[in-house]
């Protein structure tokens, strides 16, 4: 085969060996980076052929600075410094359309993207391919229409087997996505079967092989690697709203608020996703149209008037709506826009005091009442929803007592001043407090509090007709239980609080529960009506509790309650109560003790235990029973033998430990029952009562000394 025929396509050419290749020559260019590109100078040259004449060819350049003149010569419209890293050329004629890339690369960059295209042989600077298939990059635009296939590129092969095929593998052939690629088998031409999407796969990685008649590999797998090249179909948007930012009033020229980003799905590297921001409408328009400025490249929104227009007490409203644009392709009137609203909120700082709207409040209050008496009201124009608004207040002077009290309404600001300790007409009949008022948040160093942040208030006291009052309250005397009628227990004492006012007192009785006492209407001595019992159930603890009542002559007359506690002193007047006073035994039980008795007295001690337990004087041939003192309190009666069945009353004299003693004797009823079986019979039809036997013997006895003839 020529020498021509090994070399690549992209620099070398033999008519004589190689048919044409409709599109571009060459579709990769690499140039390097100049200071400028300068205007009307070419930059290359760019081939197109489509085989046919290229009649009625036109070229499209991605970057709008630059066009590709009728000759093939790519020339800048302007001096341009910066055009990014790649440009692309795409020509369409009657009979076909390609697309060529130029790469913008540094010295250093150029030569290693050459070196990994072409292998250097020898010193003569001729490229030879390493293998004999020649697959060179193929470039689509994406969004191409119809017809379809359509030819994209062609693998051409230096080996001239006969019978030789070529086979396309890979994602985009007979990988998912499957059937977008094929290439004919006997010319190497690639062609493409539908629209491509470069959002969807950018990129196609390929394998290309030259096959004999059985299907053997003869050559390869050589890589083909297919680009599709971006077009700008993609608006940019706004993905992370709502986008809401907040300045301080007052804020410097220049302050930035925040920050508005777009995205654009399309080739990051190309101007198809090079945006610019832009704010297209402000709403309001006042104080001025201009209130920001967007950073057309980075998006931040900053102010651009001066701190005295950003103010918040003189804006129409602290809100502000920016519809911001991000425009791609550098911001260019062929460019495809996005917009999205920004809302600008203008921060309150304490830059106002709070002022009272008056200087001197007045306030009236009867004495003996609490609660709020007046409303003070301020005028605060900053922000109500900000402690710069909401206001503090402090009693300064006028209140050593710490009678008044000052909270802040939080739906109006007001200070609610309230009495807390009622206030008495007597000892002050007017108060004169001395209030301020200041702000939650502190003040900006440039503003204090004026005089209008304080204020006077004047209250002035009613005079109450109020009610005795007795000394002490509650009252306490103590008294022994049982003094006589009439002793007398106490003479209270109660003052009228008028002192202005010569007022007489009257006394009257107002809760007595027992009924026990009375006082003296005029010089208020109490006394007993009734015998005072400390054992009543009216007494508590040993206190008897009785209310009273002084009364003055003003009109209407007041009326002042006294509150009286009789402690009451035992004495020995309760005798002491024996129980229980019923007992059941078997008549053959073994074990004869048959009870334990308790002894219980209303006094208190000494009066009470320890109890003296003892039987009546039995009479009868013989003693049937014995008592035993087993503590203070209890005792315990036993059998001295088994009894017959029957009903028996026993006489229990018990006496306490007064001075003097008292004794209380109780019959202790005893039922003697017969026992079968683990069941009790107690009735006494078939029994003798023993105390009906004790009287008839006691009756025997007598008439025996009064008729000893018998």
């Amino acid at each position: 085969m020529h020498t021509c025929g090994r070399l690549m396509v992209l620099l070398l050419a033999c008519a004589e060996d190689l048919e044409c290749v409709p599109g571009f020559q060459q579709k990769v260019f690499y140039i390097e980076q100049p200071f400028e590109f300068t205007e009307d100078q070419a930059v290359l040259n760019l081939e197109f052929d489509d085989c046919k004449g290229n009649n009625k060819l036109n070229f499209e350049v991605s970057n709008p600075d630059f066009k590709v003149e009728h000759d093939g010569s790519l020339v800048a419209l302007k001096n341009v410094s910066e055009v990014g890293r790649a440009l692309f050329v795409h020509a369409r004629s009657e009979h076909a359309e390609d697309m060529a890339e130029i790469l913008i690369v540094g010295a250093n960059e150029k030569h290693g993207a050459l070196k990994e295209i072409f292998k250097i042989e020898g010193n003569l600077g001729i490229p030879r391919q390493k293998r004999a298939i020649l697959a060179t990059p193929i470039l689509i635009p994406e969004n191409q229409r119809p017809p379809f296939p359509r030819s994209v590129g062609k693998v051409i092969s230096s080996e001239g087997t006969e019978g030789a095929k070529f086979r396309l593998s890979g994602k985009g052939v007979d990988q998912d996505p499957k059937g977008i690629f094929r290439i004919n088998e006997i010319s190497g031409d690639v062609s493409v079967t539908r629209t491509l999407d470069r959002e969807a796969i950018a990129n196609y990685e390929l394998e290309v092989e030259v096959i004999d008649i059985s299907g053997k590999t003869i050559d390869g797998p050589v890589r083909l690697d297919i680009s599709v090249i971006d077009q700008n179909d993609n608006r940019p948007m706004f993905k992370e709203g709502p986008y809401i930012g907040h300045v301080m009033e007052g804020s410097p020229t220049g302050t930035t608020v925040m920050r508005m980003t777009a995205f654009d799905a399309d080739d990051s590297s190309t101007d198809n996703a090079l945006l610019r921001y832009n704010i297209l409408k402000q709403t309001p328009t006042k104080p001025s149209p201009n209130m920001f400025y967007i950073d057309p490249e980075k998006g931040d929104i900053v102010t651009v008037v001066s701190p005295v227009l950003l103010d918040r007490e003189t804006m129409e409203t602290p809100k502000y709506e920016l519809v911001i644009e991000a425009k791609d392709m550098g911001g260019l009137d062929v460019g495809l826009t996005g917009t999205a609203t920004a809302t600008i909120l203008i921060d309150d700082k304490n830059d106002h005091p709070p002022e009272f709207t008056k200087k001197e409040f007045q306030a009236t209050v009867k004495e003996g009442v609490t609660g709020v008496i007046v409303n003070l009201t301020v005028g605060d124009q900053d922000d109500p929803a900000t402690g710069a608004w909401r206001a503090v207040y402090t009693i300064i002077n006028g209140n050593p007592a710490q009678s008044f009290e000052i909270h802040t309404n939080p739906q109006t600001n007001e200070g609610m001043l309230s009495v807390v300790k009622p206030l008495d007409y007597e000892i002050s009949a007017f108060h004169t407090l001395l209030i301020k008022v200041e702000n939650e948040d502190p003040l900006i160093p440039d503003i204090t509090y004026g005089p209008s942040s304080t204020a006077t208030v004047q209250i002035t006291v009613e005079d109450v007709n109020e009610g005795p009052v007795f000394h002490p309250n509650p009252m306490r005397v103590t008294k022994q239980e049982n003094i006589p009628v009439g002793s007398v227990v106490l003479t209270v004492n109660a003052t009228d609080p008028d002192t202005l006012q010569h007022q007489t007192i009257r006394y009257s009785v107002y809760k007595d529960p027992a009924g026990w006492l009375e006082i003296n209407p005029t010089n208020g001595t109490i006394g007993t009506t009734a015998i005072l019992d400390r054992e009543s159930p009216y007494v508590q603890n040993n206190v008897y509790t009785a209310l009273f009542l002084a009364i003055d002559s003003g009109n209407p007359p007041a009326t002042g309650t006294g509150t009286l506690h009789i402690t009451l002193e035992d004495v020995n007047d309760n005798v002491p109560s024996l129980y229980p006073t019923l007992a059941k035994v078997c008549d053959d039980a073994k074990d004869l003790r048959v009870v334990v008795l308790g002894a219980s007295d209303k006094d208190l001690h000494p009066n009470t235990d320890p109890f003296k337990f003892e039987l009546s004087k039995q009479s009868g041939p013989e003693k049937l029973w014995r008592i035993t003192k087993l503590n203070n309190t209890h005792a315990q009666v036993i059998l001295l033998q088994n009894l017959k069945k029957a009903n028996y009353n026993i006489p229990i004299s018990v006496t306490d430990s007064g001075k003097p003693p008292l004794t209380n004797t109780t019959e202790l009823k005893l039922q003697v029952c017969s026992c079968k079986k683990s069941k009790m019979d107690c009735s006494a039809t078939d029994a003798l009562h023993i105390s009906m036997t004790l009287i008839l013997l006691s009756l025997f006895s007598l008439l025996c000394k009064s008729f000893p003839e018998l």
